[in-house]
């Protein structure tokens, strides 16, 4: 099992809304029962050099000193350590430079304490005017799910989104559903389905920038994800450094995706907001566990 912090101090209250009336008879197991579900985290975001023999030499924190000191120790001491598949372009050997975004998640313990880890990360770049990426071309946003407003509930939907030749969208799945709420968890699964159904048919309607250079110019088809975050403030969902509190949702993999392609340690939820990324692009692959490897 992946070894915790349990001293680190959280920054911000774990407490996630609770809307007792939006709980109803029948709906499966109850709001406290969902409640030991919570999660707290924060993604950290920053870059990271890989040598040739996929050893680490060099790691840079986005915003170090807004991130808290146990954080700090945690990502460092185990970042320098990881080993990645040895990055080759033109049959040699190659140092890369590659952005990241980790998440570090803070659990609440039966005896009080919290256990934080690190549970995923991501080495996928994201640059709109790339002409080897994706681009966008129309992105609208998704209609806020009236059942979910009603409950004052706020979520996080990670789409995988299959881009056809000509920039369209062929297919769209939620992958997972983060929930900023807590209820019965028959009243959850349906909020769930009601981010996911939002942001699918949304996403029906968006058109891309398809590559025109490099390796994935001339594929059929483009794998890409996309986080769409409902909020019903206008704070930031997921402000940088500060810890979250959520629900987490089941992963759910496309089915046209192509399994461990970004390796063990890739979660959906490990992307920054506001992105378009390649999922089976030629990001760094992770060969070491996250932590404690």
């Amino acid at each position: 099992m992946t070894k915790g912090v349990r001293t680190l101090a959280l920054a911000a209250a774990l407490g996630v809304v609770f809307v007792p009336t939006y709980a109803a008879a029948g709906s499966g197991a109850s709001p406290a029962s969902v409640r030991k579900q919570i999660e707290s985290s924060m993604v950290v975001s920053g870059r990271i050099d890989i040598e040739p023999d996929g050893s680490v030499s060099r790691l840079d924190l986005d915003h170090e000193d807004q991130l808290p000191d146990g954080v700090i120790k945690l990502v460092r001491g185990n970042a320098m350590q990881w080993k990645f598949e040895p990055v080759e372009r033109d049959g040699h050997l190659v140092k890369a430079r590659a952005p990241m975004n980790l998440r570090v998640v803070a659990k609440k313990l039966d005896n009080g304490d919290y256990q934080v880890a690190l549970r995923g990360v991501s080495f996928e770049r994201y640059d709109a005017k790339d002409p080897t990426g994706l681009g966008t071309i129309n992105m609208g946003p998704p209609r806020y799910p009236t059942s979910a407003f009603r409950a004052g509930a706020g979520g996080t939907v990670y789409l995988a989104v299959k881009v056809g030749g000509d920039g369209r969208v062929e297919d769209a799945v939620a992958e997972q559903v983060n929930l900023r709420i807590i209820a019965a968890e028959g009243d959850m699964q349906r909020l769930r389905k009601a981010f996911a159904d939002s942001a699918i048919d949304a996403a029906r309607q968006w058109r891309f920038r398809v590559p025109t250079q490099g390796a994935e110019a001339d594929k059929p088809f483009w794998n890409v994800r996309v986080p769409v975050s409902y909020a019903l403030s206008r704070d930031d969902p997921q402000p940088y450094g500060k810890w979250v509190a959520y629900v987490p949702g089941p992963r759910q993999p496309a089915p046209w995706s192509q399994a461990g392609k970004n390796g063990a340690s890739f979660l959906p939820d490990t992307l920054a907001e506001g992105g378009v990324y390649l999922a089976d692009s030629q990001a760094p692959r992770l060969l070491t566990p996250l932590q404690g490897g």
